[in-house]
């Protein structure tokens, strides 16, 4: 992952609101790119163009500071998901083509884009450091979204589509399988869209075999 790809554009806000988006995204890039325990606040305050008390009057030391960028990431990719979410297959007519769409798409605009790749990075890099990571992305992430994503689940099985036990469990599989066959060369690089597709396919082919409408 370059760091130019950590910096999405952001809509106009008021100096303050910028200032800590700034904060934000500079330190994002930082932790991806160096870890958490390499942070320093001077870089991040020459990264994000402002005063090193500016950072800490916007968000506080660096265990703060860590917080905040997961909330922010998460909270950022959680609306993504959201909006794909939208777009969930109703009545298809073709399953499992439906299924696979909404899985490239959901890869695409959520688990793979910026901010759905640097939250797969800091979990990684620094989660087992900081179990706080843990709360504060089930907070903002699952905590709100499975619900949700589960009743679409439900709803397709209301419909004689699928054969679930549990809705939450079966989205739970979904989503560990259409992401178990995408690359991970360890930077975090967005897959290509061949890539994206292949790993819908393969994933969303053994979801069906396991929760597909039996045959009467």
């Amino acid at each position: 992952m370059s760091v130019t790809d950590l910096a999405p554009e952001r809509p106009a806000f008021p100096k303050a609101q910028t200032k800590r988006m700034a904060i934000l995204d500079a330190a994002k890039r930082a932790i991806v790119r160096d870890g958490f325990a390499a942070l320093s606040i001077d870089s991040i305050a020459v990264e994000a163009g402002v005063s090193r008390q500016t950072v800490y009057n916007q968000l506080g030391d660096r265990d703060q500071l860590l917080i905040a960028v997961i909330e922010d990431v998460t909270a950022r990719s959680s609306a993504s998901l959201m909006a794909v979410l939208a777009t969930f297959p109703d009545k298809p007519d073709d399953i499992q083509s439906a299924l696979v769409d909404f899985a490239i798409r959901v890869m695409g605009r959520c688990m793979c884009d910026v901010d759905g790749r640097a939250l797969t990075a800091l979990l990684k890099r620094e989660a087992h450091n900081y179990p706080a990571l843990f709360a504060a992305w089930a907070e903002y992430g699952p905590g709100r979204d499975w619900p949700l994503i589960a009743g679409r689940f439900a709803k397709l099985a209301q419909d004689g589509y699928l054969d679930l036990p549990d809705a939450s469990i079966a989205a739970r599989h979904f989503f560990a399988l259409i992401n178990s066959d995408l690359p991970d060369d360890g930077t975090c690089a967005r897959p290509t869209e061949d890539a994206l597709r292949k790993a819908a396919t393969t994933g969303v082919a053994t979801f069906l075999r396991a929760f597909g409408a039996r045959q009467t």
